[in-house]
């Protein structure tokens, strides 16, 4: 008898790591939609009621101060899916969630998710795999911007950025930059031209273009190989995607 092809068309890790009976369980409930940079996924305290894995792209985990003041704590990229919180009781945004770089997803509503979870072990296990690395990636996050240089850390999210655009060219300002690191403009600008100099990026109108990636990691802390690391551990070597 043959075996149907495995042709799930997507680069998210969570998706590509499942069990393909699995896949196809939730494969029908899966649409895909197109992120625009700007777009707000969710907003704080209110409801999350669909769920994005993303496929291309980065949407960034933003928190707001009272003066007005932002910094993002964290990304959702190709390795995860937003809101999982939804997931587990927890039905409302604790963070703003807006796209940074475009790209695409995958849609799904949280309590279709929910329930499939409730009916397949391994969606179950893989769910709570990414939870678990979406609190060990803010911890690794916390811990990089107090310890490590800003030259090191604008190179950890240059190649985050590198990752979810699967592209080596793609908009990324200096103020979100900035707001990345949660430093001044000034010294993101600083910053990227010593990053230009030394040949590992060209930046112009604000178009990032990588171009010495071996050396972007070689420059890069300790923080972008340790999450790797642990992603490989939870789902596997990543996977080419297919079809696309």
């Amino acid at each position: 008898m043959l075996q149907k092809s495995d042709d799930r068309k997507t680069a998210n890790r969570i998706l590509l790591a499942l069990p393909p009976a699995t896949f196809e369980r939730i494969r029908s409930n899966l649409e895909h939609v197109d992120l625009v940079r700007g777009q707000i996924v969710y907003h704080v305290d209110l409801p999350i009621n669909e769920l994005y894995f993303v496929d291309r792209g980065l949407i960034s985990l933003v928190k707001t101060m009272q003066d007005g003041r932002t910094v993002e704590i964290g990304a959702v990229g190709i390795e995860g899916v937003t809101g999982c919180n939804a997931l587990f009781g927890m039905e409302s945004a604790i963070l703003e969630s807006i796209v940074q770089l475009p790209g695409s997803a995958l849609r799904v509503r949280a309590d279709t998710l929910r329930k499939e979870m409730a009916a397949d072990g391994a969606l179950r296990g893989y769910i709570q795999k990414y939870a678990h690395f979406a609190v060990a990636q803010l911890a690794q996050t916390a811990a990089c911007n107090r310890l490590h240089s800003l030259e090191e850390r604008c190179c950890r999210w240059l190649l985050i950025a590198h990752d979810n655009a699967r592209s080596d060219s793609f908009r990324l300002t200096h103020e979100f930059l900035a707001m990345m690191l949660g430093v001044q403009r000034s010294g993101v600008s600083l910053t990227a031209s010593i990053l230009q100099k030394a040949g590992l990026i060209c930046y112009a109108r604000g178009i990032v273009t990588v171009t010495d990636r071996p050396g972007l990691e070689a420059a890069a802390c300790e923080c972008y190989r340790a999450i790797h690391a642990q992603l490989d551990r939870l789902f596997g070597s990543p996977k080419k995607a297919r079809g696309l």
